[in-house]
């Protein structure tokens, strides 16, 4: 005996396996068993703004490298200001609080006037003034570009530092600090 089910049109039958079991000896292949097999999966949808571009088209490549620029541009914003704000006339920038407070040199002191030393292509005068920054710019160029790189070719810009790198770079920039404020550490000084 069959009865169906009206609101979701399932065929059940009562006394026995259902048509479309496979517990008897040979599975059943009438239609109703044809008509409750599975759907086949429909595809899946292609991955729109929201999900990763792995295009390599033209446009997939300039949007994926439009966060590398943007962080390009925003660098280059800060060192155009510095390099036309002279940080060497008073009033322009804070003073440094440690510095003020303390008499003790930061690793940052002497920065603003390396970068603008830098900018106007006087790297001599950026090393006595923070060589420790003219270090962080050429650090920076290097990510950025290994940054564009990786980018361009659609692999991700992981750069996978361990604690023992970054402890060594904690390690280098106290060893910096210390030796600055040293009597001997004198061509430190900003």
């Amino acid at each position: 005996m069959r009865r169906v089910n009206a609101e979701s049109q399932r065929v059940t039958q009562t006394g026995g396996p259902a048509p479309w079991s496979t517990s008897g000896t040979e599975p059943h292949t009438g239609p109703a068993a044809q008509a409750h097999t599975a759907p086949a999966p429909a595809p899946a949808a292609p991955a729109g703004p929201a999900g990763p571009s792995t295009g390599t088209g033209t446009g997939a490549v300039l949007r994926r490298l439009a966060v590398p620029a943007g962080m390009l541009a925003a660098v280059v914003g800060a060192f155009a200001y510095v390099g036309a704000v002279d940080p060497n006339q008073p009033g322009h920038y804070p003073v440094c609080p440690l510095l003020r407070l303390t008499g003790v040199y930061c690793p940052g002191c002497g920065g603003l006037r390396s970068a603008h030393a830098f900018v106007h292509g006087d790297i001599a005068a950026a090393l006595t003034d923070n060589a420790l920054a003219v270090a962080g710019y050429v650090v920076f160029a290097a990510v950025w570009a290994f940054w564009v790189i990786r980018v361009v070719r659609g692999r991700p810009a992981r750069l996978d530092l361990g604690p023992v790198h970054l402890w060594s770079v904690g390690a280098f920039v106290l060893v910096f600090t210390v030796v600055r404020n040293l009597p001997f550490g004198g061509w430190l000084h900003p």
